[in-house]
């Protein structure tokens, strides 16, 4: 029998036992251990280099005010998309409530900034790191009682937890400001680059975000999560600790999301439940993860990247007559007509396709391509 506890992908079979992703891990005899030399390499490392410059160099490159607001929520959208691809992607658990832990973060940073008085200026951005290890730690109980349920139940019981939580903003009006709303003190940025200081925060978090995914889908809690989404009860009864991994996940993914809650409140300057706890909100970044591929590391970032200013330009165009959602859910529709895998897992297998290999490299091109579903270097 073979080793419990560690699950691959190797081609299109997934195993259970000590089998290995080709190119990611070093053979020591029969047995295997993740190679920390194999987990970067220079392609990925050369992507992930290329995307931080990039993050740090749009302010400059587009100067217009209400252009760098746009790159702010595509920002803030790609991570957000991110951080719930740990839970719905990687885990496969449909998680539709992660507008509840936005408006967690949200409320609690428009607390910190009102009632506590931490102030204005840059310290309200020292609140992030304890309002995200906060939520994380917060949502654990709440986590354990919701992931003893799975498919259908537990989308319904997590949109649940996101009204609940919408309904207690409107009724603690003593914190939250009900249905008055709560204003957050304005940040006394120069006004010439007032949204640059957000923008690097939400830059920031989304870096930090896509680096917390890519540690995840290489390490052994990737593979562990791999086995829950492909089947949990063979997974569990093959030894892997299938309630803590699921637990990180949602904590992490939670954390995560309250964090850009956070900067969002800070940037708006004034909080409603029914927009800081909005179910469009979230499905928009589920829609963003579906689009540019769950389960990859870059495809909720593309996806972000192509429907986040689509989104903000339907709403502008559209927005009193609401008829932007329609145009929005049609534009998704069309695409997932077209790529139903994602945007990048099918351009990746379209590009296996054509590319010339030789039968010796075929089995290394099999897997580099099922890496981007589940695994692998840098995207």
């Amino acid at each position: 029998m073979t080793r419990l506890g560690v699950v691959t992908r190797l081609g299109s079979l997934t195993r259970l036992g000590s089998l290995t992703r080709l190119g990611s891990v070093t053979r020591l005899g029969s047995k295997t251990r993740l190679g920390t030399e194999s987990r970067i390499r220079p392609a990925g490392a050369i992507r992930g280099v290329a995307f931080v410059t990039v993050l740090a160099l749009l302010p400059f490159i587009i100067g217009q005010h209400w252009e760098v607001s746009l790159l702010v929520f595509t920002v803030m959208y790609a991570g957000l998309a991110c951080a719930w691809n740990l839970l719905g992607g990687y885990a496969g658990y449909p998680a539709l409530g992660h507008g509840a832990f936005f408006g967690v973060g949200a409320y609690a940073m428009a607390i910190g900034t009102a009632h506590l008085g931490v102030g204005a200026g840059y310290r309200p951005f020292i609140l992030i790191l304890p309002i995200a290890v906060g939520t994380a730690l917060a949502v654990l109980p709440i986590a354990r009682l919701l992931l003893r349920t799975r498919a259908a139940a537990f989308a319904v019981l997590s949109i649940t937890l996101m009204f609940m939580v919408q309904t207690l903003a409107y009724n603690i009006r003593s914190l939250t400001g009900g249905s008055t709303g709560l204003i957050v003190p304005i940040a006394p940025f120069p006004a010439a680059t007032f949204e640059r200081p957000f923008y690097y925060a939400m830059a920031t978090l989304l870096a930090l975000t896509v680096a917390v995914c890519w540690i995840v889908r290489t390490s052994k809690l990737g593979l562990a999560l791999n086995a829950v989404r492909d089947d949990e009860d063979r997974a569990r009864g093959l030894g892997v600790q299938t309630e803590l991994v699921k637990l990180v996940a949602f904590a992490v993914s939670a954390g995560l999301t309250a964090a850009f809650g956070a900067v969002w409140a800070y940037y708006l300057t004034f909080l409603y439940p029914g927009f800081a706890i909005d179910p469009l909100l979230a499905l928009g970044a589920i829609l963003m993860a579906f689009l540019g591929g769950r389960r990859s590391l870059w495809g909720p970032v593309v996806g972000a990247a192509l429907i986040g200013p689509a989104q903000q330009y339907f709403a502008y165009r559209f927005g009193a007559s609401h008829l932007y959602l329609i145009a929005y859910a049609a534009l998704f529709l069309l695409i997932i007509y077209l790529l139903p895998d994602g945007i990048v897992p099918s351009l990746a297998r379209r590009l296996n396709r054509i590319r010339p290999a030789s039968s010796s490299s075929a089995a290394h091109d099999q897997v580099a391509t099922d890496s981007i579903f589940s695994g692998g270097d840098l995207g």
